[in-house]
């Protein structure tokens, strides 16, 4: 498997025109089967392999699922910010340098389960409550100055469900892992 499998096993995210209402409804089931998934992936797994990187150079699958932890609670926080405001412009964070802090290091993932449990039951329910008008309010993320659409925001959530998923999910098949 060459790096660019490694790094993105579902390919890299593109952004769609429009989102069907079927298409939203499908990618916040991602959204919420998460915290299931990671939990029968790596419920038993012990330090050995979740301090294993992904890929060469890669996160550990520590630093993942708590990377995956801390993306998420800033998301659900956005989504409250486009719903309630005007267009807000969104507060980024250095992803990179938060994965390297010692809490993403060295706690036990389980933490970050359960807020990815706690927030996805939450954040699926805002999610579920949006209609039309609701999927078309924005956001800017200022690194981009790009907006952000709400059908686009869940779409791009449920792609990094998938993708950070499967990185700890393809390690174990290729360590033959059960």
């Amino acid at each position: 498997m060459d790096q660019e499998q490694l790094r993105y096993p579902i390919g890299k995210f593109i952004a769609q025109e429009n989102y069907s209402l079927a298409e939203v409804k499908s990618n916040i089931q991602i959204i919420s089967a998460l915290p299931s998934k990671f939990i029968n992936l790596l419920g038993s797994w012990e330090d050995d392999r979740l301090n294993t990187p992904y890929r060469p150079g890669g996160w550990t699958v520590r630093q993942l699922v708590h990377h995956v932890a801390d993306s998420h609670i800033n998301a659900y926080t956005r989504c409250r910010l486009a719903m309630t405001e005007d267009n807000p412009v969104i507060k980024p964070y250095e992803e990179q340098l938060w994965a390297e802090l010692p809490d993403a290091k060295m706690a036990q993932i389980d933490l970050s389960i359960q807020l990815l449990r706690y927030v996805h039951l939450r954040w699926v329910l805002l999610l579920n409550s949006m209609d039309q008008n609701d999927l078309a309010r924005t956001y800017i993320h200022p690194a981009t100055n790009r907006t952000f659409r709400m059908d686009e925001v869940i779409a791009n959530y449920a792609w990094h469900s998938e993708h950070h998923y499967q990185h700890a999910f393809q390690l174990a098949l290729r360590n033959n892992w059960k």
